[in-house]
């Protein structure tokens, strides 16, 4: 299927990979594994053709079986043409097709009409020639779970649901190779549960699949695993006899926690509140579609909630009546730090008192500053630094940089550094100006294990040295801090319940 011999990679003025070798057979299904950073989301690139190689070959051996088959093809048709990349993040425009969405778009109506929806974009996707089209709109839609979603516009759809869709918009380019970043990240437990049905059809179906994962996320139809370590193909083995301790994990000192104390102790909102959040029968519907139904919730100060439910279950929109971001916020009876929402109040200073991240805040991210200045700027809650730097705001950024083990990157834009490395640029955003309130959703997308748990850890500390509020966002149990004690689950049937931590 694909051969790449001896090939050298280089990225702006970086060495992705020296003398890389990886051979991909008929019939065979790849994992690429590895920490973060260590090279999977670039080798996809590299195999999509995003990247120039500067010494070696890589041999696309389906696409010259392809041409044998196909006659009426034009001069420009390349092997491109026959790969679908899934990457991690999207790169939707708006109707006009001139400009990204923004983050706030979501969330404000007429804005938000100059977006896509979902039939409109899937039916803007065209197949590669093919004397027998299998992965058809209908198929592309019931696979996967599309079918309610279809008039939704693409800025309105959840993580989750957008990873669904990327998908299927891949599928039905009817691609003879399809590379998958991190499919997983992002998606509900039913949703990952019924992923290895999916993986098998699409192989069933006479498409290879490559796949960027993690070591204990890989589908059965998986037939081989890469370990990846520092842009380097360390091990190759089958499936049956990959385990995820195979895996090279780097470990560092633990978190110095004095110093911690001490970053907590400093810029710190030492106003007291009787609440932090209280909801009084909150309805959110946009046109017919009811997304938050009367719910009610109070959050003292100091508590920890798990914010938890399934894609599509108005976990974001919630977040954002909190956060700000939202303006029907507005017409309903929400109090945010003791404050009626609409009594005066603005945005920023709500924004002062909350240090947030979510996927959405990542995906919509500018990525011309240096990683300092990102974190420098959860001060004045922008998106990026546009003011001169202060040197007492630069040391503290440094600080979390360290306590969070990416101080590497301090002068680095935060578009040249991995995917992981980028998401705890923003973590240590959020908690640069030691708020009263945490919002994190689905923090630890993308991390591997070992960032996983310093976070964990580390979130756990601050709590236990600090009154902060937490409310937490996840797919995954284990990823829980230890310090939540309280959980609100949301349901697709537009109910919510409260429930204990044994009951999750």
């Amino acid at each position: 299927m694909l051969s790449i011999t001896h090939v050298t990679v280089r990225f702006l003025n970086n060495t992705l990979f020296t003398n890389l070798n990886f051979t991909v057979k008929k019939g065979e299904n790849w994992a690429l594994v590895g920490e973060s950073g260590s090279g999977k989301s670039a080798l996809l690139q590299t195999i999509a053709g995003r990247f120039n190689i500067t010494g070696g070959t890589i041999a696309y051996h389906f696409f010259d079986d392809y041409l044998k088959l196909e006659v009426d093809i034009d001069d420009y048709f390349t092997f491109h043409k026959l790969i679908a990349l899934v990457e991690s993040k999207h790169h939707f425009k708006n109707l006009s097709n001139t400009t990204e969405f923004y983050y706030q778009q979501r969330f404000n109506s007429s804005d938000s009409e100059d977006a896509l929806t979902v039939t409109q974009y899937l039916n803007s996707v065209t197949s590669i020639p093919h004397e027998n089209i299998y992965w058809t709109f209908e198929k592309v839609i019931t696979l996967l779970n599309l079918e309610l979603l279809q008039d939704k516009q693409l800025i309105k759809l959840s993580n989750g649901e957008t990873k669904r869709l990327m998908l299927a918009a891949a599928l039905l380019k009817n691609p003879v190779l399809l590379l998958l970043d991190n499919p997983l990240t992002g998606l509900d437990v039913q949703t990952r549960k019924d992923f290895n049905l999916i993986v098998d059809e699409i192989i069933a179906s006479g498409i290879t699949v490559i796949m960027a994962t993690s070591a204990h996320e890989i589908p059965e139809a998986i037939t081989q695993v890469a370990i990846l370590h520092e842009g380097k193909i360390k091990d190759q083995v089958s499936k049956d006899q990959f385990k995820p301790e195979m895996v090279i994990q780097e470990t560092k000192d633990e978190i110095d926690y004095s110093e911690l104390k001490t970053l907590l102790n400093t810029n710190t909102d030492k106003t007291t509140y009787q609440y932090i959040v209280k909801m009084n029968k909150v309805h959110i519907k946009y046109g017919d579609k009811v997304i938050l139904n009367d719910v009610n919730w109070e959050i003292l100060p100091g508590e920890r909630w798990a914010l938890l439910g399934p894609n599509g279950a108005g976990k974001s929109t919630l977040l954002s009546l909190i956060n700000g971001d939202n303006p029907q916020a507005y017409a309903n009876d929400i109090v945010l730090f003791d404050k009626k929402r609409g009594t005066g109040e603005s945005i920023w200073d709500i924004k002062s008192k909350i240090g947030f991240v979510s996927p959405e805040l990542h995906q919509y991210f500018p990525t011309d500053n240096s990683c300092l200045q990102v974190i420098e700027s959860g001060y004045y809650d922008t998106l990026g630094l546009f003011r001169p730097s202060q040197k007492i705001k630069s040391e503290t950024a440094l600080l979390w940089m360290k306590a969070l083990e990416i101080e590497k990157y301090a002068r680095v834009l935060l578009k040249n550094i991995p995917a992981s490395a980028q998401r705890l640029c923003l973590l240590a955003r959020a908690l640069i100006k030691n708020p009263a309130l945490l919002i994190f959703d689905e923090p630890c997308q993308g991390l591997d294990d070992h960032q996983q748990h310093h976070f964990k850890t580390l979130i756990d500390t601050i709590c236990s040295l600090s009154n902060v509020t937490l409310i937490y966002v996840t797919h995954y149990q284990h990823e829980m801090p230890d310090s939540v004690t309280k959980v609100l689950r949301l349901n697709n049937t537009n109910s919510h319940e409260f429930l204990r931590i044994s009951q999750i």
